[in-house]
């Protein structure tokens, strides 16, 4: 059910070191990565009225996911979350249509307590799930460690109910 989302990243030959190393200092000055040298969820960019969703959604979130508990985010925001230390979860609202319901608008989903979700395995064995049906894109990264080989998203359950109690249903593009 979940088929491998094909990502490449390819360096262009003849790129100067000099760049290279302009664009690694560019990253620690704008702290590319959190606490621990961990990566922080981008922030994303949403509409007015779907930022205020997501604030709403950032209030409501549990302490725990997956018996992981909630950490700060770097940078700190109220569109994004992270829960565990080394193995992450992490979340992201206001985020955009996903690419895959771009393409294919009937493209499955499933239904974790009244909320549904697109799952989409990535290349490093992780999971997105994207809802679906609400009046934001509210996007989920849970880690290998946590969906295994076989794609477990039962995380989820942690965080459909305040999903379900902040973001409305709705469809939006």
């Amino acid at each position: 059910m979940l088929g491998p989302v094909k990502s490449a990243l390819h360096r262009p030959s003849g790129l100067p070191v000099l760049a290279l190393l302009l664009a690694a200092a560019a990253c620690a000055v704008t702290a590319c990565s959190g606490p621990g040298g961990q990566a922080g969820p981008a922030v994303p960019t949403p509409p007015a009225a779907e930022a205020a969703l997501c604030r709403a959604l950032h209030a409501q979130l549990p302490a725990t996911v997956d018996g992981l508990k909630r950490r700060a985010t770097d940078p700190a925001s109220d569109l994004t979350a992270a829960w565990g230390d080394g193995v992450r979860i992490t979340l992201r609202c206001g985020v955009p249509k996903p690419e895959l319901l771009k393409r294919r608008p009937d493209a499955d989903s499933v239904d974790v307590d009244d909320v549904g979700w697109l799952p989409e395995r990535q290349s490093d064995g992780s999971v997105r799930c994207t809802t679906v049906r609400r009046s934001a894109w509210v996007e989920v990264t849970l880690p290998r460690k946590v969906v295994g080989d076989a794609g477990d998203i039962s995380a989820l359950t942690d965080l459909s109910g305040a999903v379900r109690r902040t973001i409305p249903e709705g469809i939006i593009s």
